[in-house]
């Protein structure tokens, strides 16, 4: 089995679909990754991964918002094709086994959760330091990793 573990953000809001009775969930993750050129000039190389995830399990389709950072993993597919010019293509589709919720879309937004309080900037678990310090020891409490 292919394993591809895929960060990065949704290019727009996901899209929940029945076929044949099952339910999909279909959005398009893309990863950016910067590197230099043969000149030393920085580039970005953007990869964009058409992603499905069949599940019955749809509660997580209004939060995958276009912006949203986010960790999916699962089995590729690639898929070939020919444009209407002629030219030979090929696409990345990700059959989703799990994804995870690691971001919000930025919070000029004014983006409300389900609640109707303002959309926070990280959404998954989060660790601060000046917070675990409160309790005295400083240099300990830094160190005190939560995984």
């Amino acid at each position: 089995m292919i394993k591809l573990q895929v960060i990065g953000n949704l290019g727009k809001d996901a899209l929940v679909n029945n076929v044949n009775g099952k339910t999909v969930i279909n959005f398009n993750v893309a990863h950016t990754e910067r590197y230099k050129d043969a000149q030393g000039n920085q580039k970005d190389r953007t990869t964009w991964v058409d992603c499905s995830y069949w599940t019955d399990r749809t509660a997580v389709a209004p939060y995958l918002k276009k912006g949203t950072q986010v960790y999916v993993e699962g089995t590729p597919d690639v898929r070939s094709y020919t444009t209407a010019d002629g030219r030979n293509g090929a696409s990345l589709t990700l059959r989703i086994v799990s994804v995870q919720l690691l971001g919000a879309k930025p919070s000029g937004t004014g983006s409300n959760d389900a609640a109707g309080n303002p959309a926070d900037q990280n959404t998954g678990n989060s660790y601060n330091p000046s917070a675990a310090s409160a309790g005295g020891n400083d240099e300990a409490a830094v160190d005190d990793l939560p995984f």
